[in-house]
């Protein structure tokens, strides 16, 4: 979109400058006058320094900005607002203190974006990739409210049971992904220096192998000669798999998929609700329309199967319709959390009960992450008991073979 610089008045009648990004002029006057600032004059310029020298080279090594650093903002954000910084000291604070490069400078950022007239969540906007739609949308109606502390540690709160649940997914799988890596690693050295070496040996012998170590040796001798050409496909495959889940359609069909997988498929959507139940309850109890919590949370559940199915959701109830029918009709609701939302519904605290919903999720969350590693345990060791039982066979039936052909004469 084109830059715009603009000269302006604020609520003090003093003179204010910027440069914004926005598709035309009018659409620049409009932010300007929903940030309290009378536009005096609006040109088209060219894209800031900073915009200037944003490269692709630049965004790839540039420092990544963490879930951990989002967190500390928001803790430190309430704690400086409630004890009565002004925010614009409380931002000088941040930046000075802050142990990211990264993150000091999205705080002189949003300083300059304040002292050129814009609100914070306009400032944030400016940061997509730090400040999520749902963080913007809560800080918005901080704003609106007045209560922008209140905000802050709400969104703390959330951040922290994203990190929980994040870090506990993690914890949970890092065993059987350290197991599946091992076997792989272990497979591609057997057959690339292992059985080779057999079959060096049973060509020597000039011996009939059995079929499966045939098999075997001719699986390696693929592998010897053709591990290029695996790298490349398995490289190309990985690339492939990248671009087509970026496009909608990849992303929608493989985010349904996962919620299919065995065993991780049912923790996957647990969270992906409880991160929605817990949002929905946020928003709702921060003052947000039902209609503009529903469009907020189809882009924090980082699922476009169940985003779409909660964009039919803000669709029903933009068309009047209860959020009961159009849950039931979403069909990614267990019958609990449905009578939950109609107890909502009737008595008004549809934001407390989602709470509730969230926290039952994650009690069931923690159930079954605790019996992840036993349920995929007896899978690992099947697996690799058949791999091992294979090579052996593989390997030692033909030395069998050959000590039973060399005893034989001596027996007869």
């Amino acid at each position: 979109m084109p830059y715009f610089a603009y000269q302006g008045r604020n609520a003090r009648g003093e003179l204010v400058t910027g440069v914004i990004e926005d598709s035309d002029s009018g659409a620049v006057a409009d932010q300007l006058v929903n940030t309290g600032i009378s536009p005096v004059d609006i040109a088209p310029t060219g894209a800031p320094s900073a915009a200037r020298h944003d490269t692709w080279l630049g965004r790839v090594f540039a420092p990544r900005i963490t879930l951990d650093d989002r967190l500390m903002f928001a803790r430190q954000m309430y704690t400086l607002l409630k004890s009565g910084v002004p925010i614009m000291r409380a931002l000088a604070g941040l930046q000075e203190s802050a142990r990211s490069v990264a993150m000091a400078r999205v705080m002189q950022d949003l300083r300059t974006s304040l002292d050129s007239g814009r609100d914070l969540n306009s400032s944030m906007r400016r940061h997509p990739d730090v400040f999520s739609q749902f963080f913007i949308s809560m800080v918005r109606v901080g704003e609106m409210s007045g209560s922008l502390e209140e905000i802050f540690l709400r969104l703390f709160n959330h951040l922290e049971f994203e990190k929980d649940m994040k870090e506990r997914v993690q914890q949970a799988l890092r065993y059987p992904a350290f197991v599946l890596v091992a076997m792989a690693v272990a497979i591609v050295i057997i057959n690339l220096f292992v059985i080779p070496a057999f079959a060096k040996l049973f060509a020597g012998l000039k011996a009939e192998l059995p079929p499966i170590t045939q098999l075997l040796i001719g699986f390696s001798n693929f592998m010897v000669h053709f591990w290029p050409v695996l790298l490349v496909l398995a490289i190309a495959a990985v690339i492939g798999f990248r671009v087509y889940t970026a496009t909608p359609g990849g992303r929608y069909n493989w985010d349904k998929l996962k919620l299919r997988l065995p065993l991780a498929g049912s923790i996957i959507e647990k969270v992906t609700l409880a991160r929605f139940a817990r949002s929905f309850s946020i928003s709702l109890k921060s003052g947000m329309s039902m209609v503009q919590t529903l469009a907020v949370l189809s882009q924090v559940v980082d699922n476009a199967y169940i985003a779409q199915r909660i964009d039919q959701l803000r669709d029903g109830v933009e068309r009047g319709e209860s959020v009961l029918r159009t849950a039931r009709a979403a069909g990614v609701f267990t019958p609990i959390v449905l009578q939950m939302v109609a107890v909502g519904e009737e008595t008004g605290e549809l934001d407390d009960l989602m709470r509730e919903v969230a926290d039952m999720y994650q009690r069931e969350i923690d159930y079954e992450l605790k019996g992840l590693s036993a349920n995929i345990e007896p899978i690992m060791i099947t697996f690799l008991g058949v791999l091992v039982l294979i090579l052996a066979l593989g390997v030692f039936l033909p030395i069998w073979d050959l000590g039973s052909v060399a005893l034989g004469p001596k027996a007869g």
